[in-house]
């Protein structure tokens, strides 16, 4: 071995730089140069003009004591102030002043130096004073050996976003209660049905029971007097029933089988129902034969209801010497009963209300019209609980037509 080699010096060891220990949730951003002056200027011309171009962030920088050392126009477009205006102050000047008091700005400079990041919705405030409600996240910015220079904070103005929040939550409260208040309403009505039922029942019981003689003979005019009572008594019943089916359908207890359903048969067994009082208004009631294929989807019970419904409605609101036509009609997609009459009319205005409950038009305590004005509400509710419908078109002076449109059975 030469002397040259001998004398050439071992390569100097140079120990490794321990590092730091890291949670992997702390985020660390490498800048050689200390001091947030100097990392602001490495980020360059391209990296401002980045951060510019974001106008729904305001995206600027604190120092470690919480003074704001950059601005974006995202910003200044958010809180309102021009660079000039607002680099160098603390950044408490967006809060409340309940959260200055409480020391909240420095508490989250804490947490963000602690664990990395920090982020919150809360009220800031805008240069002219206004609250705006923000989604904030304040991140701690470290240098290479790992001191803590400043922080960046991202602000998003998220006020439109809280307000519809609001407005939901306010709209569900608002259904909630008016379904708990139906709901009410509805067992009121149910309760109070039953309750009536049974005292009426008594009476037409007894009333039959007279009328009988059982307990010895009557005489005529007692038997007139018996006959009004025992009108009055099916009146009374009547109007309870169609609470008493208002106050299920409110409540979604009524039941519905359906099936195939001609809506011929329906005709021919409410007619001779409906007979006896279109001849006592003197009211021509007719009947158009109805097609084979007039055959709908439906609850047999619920559509003799309607129907019944309707062609009641027909001969109460027709003139003697008038007519009411009953038919079946056959669509593409549906299997209608038309309800045709020649009486008054509706005014055009009046045609969405009168399916509205407890409405009947020219009611007045001095009105002949009898009833509660649920008929037609119950009739409407029926029809699209079996998918169909029930509509009227009408012109005042000539008459009304009601339709109970059914799925047909295809």
């Amino acid at each position: 071995m030469s002397d040259k080699a001998k004398k050439r010096p071992a390569p100097k060891r140079v120990p490794k730089k321990a590092e730091a220990p890291l949670e992997v949730s702390t985020p660390i951003i490498p800048i050689r140069n200390s001091g947030l002056a100097d990392a602001i200027k490495q980020g360059g011309q391209f990296y401002q003009m980045m951060v510019d171009s974001v106008r729904d962030y305001a995206i600027f920088m604190l120092d470690p004591d919480g003074h704001v050392a950059s601005w974006n126009k995202g910003a200044q477009r958010i809180k309102g102030y021009t660079p000039s205006e607002i680099i160098g102050q603390h950044f408490s000047v967006f809060y409340p002043q309940k959260d200055i008091t409480s020391g909240k700005p420095p508490h989250e400079l804490k947490v963000a130096a602690r664990v990395g990041r920090f982020e919150d919705e809360g009220w800031r405030l805008r240069k002219d004073g206004t609250a705006f409600w923000a989604n904030v996240i304040i991140t701690a910015v470290r240098d290479e050996k790992s001191n803590l220079i400043g922080f960046s904070k991202v602000t998003r103005d998220l006020t439109e976003r809280r307000a519809a929040e609001e407005k939901s939550i306010a709209d569900a409260r608002r259904i909630a209660k008016a379904e708990a208040s139906n709901t009410a309403k509805s067992e009121f009505l149910a309760a109070m049905s039953h309750e009536l039922r049974t005292p009426l029942n008594a009476i037409g019981g007894y009333t039959e029971l007279l009328a009988l003689e059982l307990a010895g003979p009557i005489k005529p005019e007692q038997k007139d007097y018996l006959d009004r009572i025992r009108k009055s008594q099916q009146h009374l019943l009547g109007i309870i029933s169609d609470l008493l089916n208002y106050s299920r359908i409110e409540a979604g207890n009524v039941s519905y089988d359906i099936r195939p359903l001609a809506l011929g048969t329906v005709i021919e067994s409410v007619l001779p129902i409906m007979e006896a009082p279109a001849a006592a208004k003197k009211v021509q009631l007719r009947s158009e034969t109805a097609a084979l294929d007039c055959v709908a989807l439906g609850d047999r019970a619920r559509v003799d209801q309607i129907v019944l419904n309707l062609l009641s409605n027909a001969i109460r609101h027709t003139a003697a010497g008038g007519s009411v036509t009953i038919k079946c009609v056959v669509s593409r997609k549906t299997a209608e009963i038309a309800v045709i009459d020649t009486g008054t009319g509706i005014p055009k205005d009046k045609l969405d209300a009168i399916f509205e409950p407890f409405v009947q038009l020219g009611r007045s305590l001095s009105s002949a019209h009898e009833g509660m004005g649920l008929g037609l509400s119950i009739s409407r509710d029926l029809a699209r609980a079996m998918n169909g419908d029930l509509t009227v078109s009408s012109k005042v002076g000539e008459g009304s037509t009601f339709t109970l449109r059914l799925p047909r059975d295809t």
